[in-house]
């Protein structure tokens, strides 16, 4: 017994030797991390150095501050990226770094909205105008990696490469059919017939009311895209909707046949090209990524007065949000931040969301408000700012959007579940009530609503509706029953926007920068953007204690890990909302 007891203790020791020693390791690992992505040192480049420019990374609207939300474990490297602000910034300061000679854009499928390609394609076309070179290789084009490319100077092409050019479609996904095999039926309140994000529920394909306003939103951002690359690729818009409507481009030589590459070649012969091209004697071109660019020293002096750039990026709820949701009690924080900092002369409004919460975004909404009688507020729209996005942007003094934003969706609706045959069909559970009151179970899935409780929840959805509109009306100074006309939740372009006075102008974020500083009459001043990011090692410890399952579901199903985000998303919904469909997806 007393030798049992012996190896017992000997293998506990052992165990948890072995522990201690992992969590060492494993702490040394994250230390070391930290370290090397939060480095203080600037980066320094010598003369005739390439910008390349790599988007093999889903493009935020702002760098992030959390090295493990860009490491891949399986390969044990930092996939990190700077986010949009810095992308363009990075491009900005490169058209007057007399080290950099030119761009080489490295990019085969860019994982952004159209108004996200549309600003990085806009600075790259401002940088032309210093006359240094851009030149664009790959193996693949997606379309919307052709379109960014399409600025370039020479477009080359692997001579075994492919451009997929063939035109814009929007598929969205209906679920009513699974619905129907679980015997759960949806309980809709709405106000709009284009409100289209309960139509996955109800139907199993697009209204006629859907139909037409993705048509028309679809063919104004292909119309655009096919424009922008006929003029840069010095064709007829005929030319470019011709080639795409008869998918010409079956091959490389294909692809230099119609004008839409200049030559084949291999990744080494466009090296020695680069080689060439930058004046280097080097045996190699020197080339510097965007993210050790990013960390070069910034000529920006530091000002006194301050614009304030205020992100609100995700899906809007209350309580508080994160770099990819809006929550309400964070989101009224940073801009009452702004509103009372006397050194902050104006405020710019970053929205990219599909909207949300209806009571939240009235939060926003009001603290917007009062914001705009202590300074200019001037909203710089994203790839969407539909439905709850436009509420809290609708009180702004100006509103910029791309000609590819989405935006509208004045629409409200109200969405329960009735899964009373699931559960005593499929489940064989059953359940008894007792209430106080005739409402006391409202909102239960367990059952249907009666007459009287949807005739309630329609007017609540009236209400809002009401107040959606007043807020847009007496935001863009219109009639509120105009504003109907337009709204019915149908969601509209940039470019339709404008026409029908939804937007301003069009612009981007540095556009819309100018703007805030023109309004408050501020001539030179520094961007202070809000929310504030916390230091990457708070990040790290935000991340391990479970944002990281996040992650890695990205990880694992990109671009697809937005479906998830749906299904977990419906769950976690509350109350009536202002929302839009942002599974639509154009491509």
């Amino acid at each position: 017994m007393k030798q049992f007891f012996k190896f017992m203790f000997a293998s506990m020791l052992g165990f948890f030797l072995c522990i201690f020693v992992v969590t060492i390791i494993f702490f040394i690992f994250i230390a070391a991390l930290v370290a090397s992505v939060d480095k203080k040192e600037t980066t320094r480049i010598s003369a005739n150095t390439v910008l390349e420019i790599r988007l093999d990374q889903p493009v935020t609207q702002r760098t992030e501050n959390n090295p493990l939300k860009s490491f891949d474990f399986g390969k044990m490297k930092s996939n990190f990226q700077p986010g949009l602000n810095d992308i363009v910034e990075c491009i900005d300061k490169a058209a007057d770094d007399k080290d950099i000679k030119g761009i080489y854009l490295n990019v085969e499928n860019v994982s952004g909205g159209l108004a996200t390609i549309e600003e990085i394609r806009n600075a790259l076309l401002r940088f032309k105008k210093s006359n240094k070179f851009i030149i664009s290789y790959g193996e693949f084009y997606s379309q919307n990696a052709y379109y960014l490319s399409s600025v370039a100077d020479q477009i080359y092409l692997n001579p075994e490469g492919e451009i997929d050019l063939r035109g814009y479609a929007a598929t969205l996904m209906f679920m009513k059919g699974a619905l129907d095999k679980l015997e759960i039926e949806p309980e809709v309140i709405r106000h709009g017939k284009f409100k289209s994000a309960i139509e996955p529920f109800i139907a199993d394909k697009m209204s006629d009311a859907n139909r037409e306003q993705v048509k028309r939103f679809v063919d104004d951002f292909w119309n655009h895209t096919k424009d922008g690359i006929a003029t840069s690729r010095k064709k007829s818009s005929e030319e470019i909707e011709n080639i795409a409507d008869s998918m010409k481009v079956e091959s490389a030589e294909d692809a230099v046949k119609y004008g839409l590459a200049d030559k084949l070649m291999y990744e080494d012969e466009l090296m020695d090209l680069l080689k060439t091209k930058s004046g280097t004697k080097d045996e190699k071109p020197k080339l510097v990524s965007l993210t050790k660019y990013n960390k070069t020293e910034s000529k920006v002096g530091f000002e006194k007065d301050k614009i304030a750039v205020i992100y609100a990026v995700g899906e809007i709820s209350s309580g508080k949000g994160d770099d990819e949701s809006i929550g309400s009690e964070t989101t009224v924080a940073d801009i009452r931040k702004a509103r009372l900092d006397k050194n902050v002369k104006a405020i710019v409004l970053r929205v990219n969301s599909p909207g949300g919460s209806a009571l939240a975004s009235d939060v926003i909404w009001r603290e917007v408000v009062l914001a705009k009688k202590a300074k200019p507020v001037v909203v710089s729209m994203g790839d969407l700012a539909a439905s709850g996005g436009y509420y809290i942007s609708c009180a702004a003094d100006k509103i910029v959007a791309q000609p590819n934003t989405i935006t509208g969706s004045i629409g409200v609706f109200g969405l329960l579940f009735n899964m009373q045959k699931l559960f005593n069909n499929k489940l064989g559970l059953t359940f008894d009530t007792y209430k106080t009151g005739p409402y006391g179970d409202l909102g239960l899935p367990t059952r249907p609503l009666t007459e009287s409780e949807r005739m309630k929840m329609q007017n609540s959805v009236e209400r809002v509706y009401d107040t959606f509109t007043k807020r847009v009306a007496d935001g863009r100074h219109i009639n509120q029953a105009d504003v109907d006309s337009i709204g019915q939740g149908r969601v509209w372009s940039g470019n339709d926007a404008l026409r029908i006075g939804l937007v301003d102008t069009l612009g981007n974020l540095g556009d819309a920068i100018k703007i805030a500083a023109r309004l408050s009459k501020t001539d030179k001043y520094r961007i202070y953007e809000l929310p504030e990011q916390k230091d990457t090692f708070q990040e790290i410890i935000k991340e391990l204690n479970g944002d990281v399952q996040s992650s890695f579901i990205k990880n694992e199903l990109g671009d697809n890990a937005k479906y998830y985000q749906s299904i977990k998303q419906l769950v976690t919904r509350q109350g009536i909302q202002m929302r839009m469909d942002f599974d639509v997806e154009v491509k």
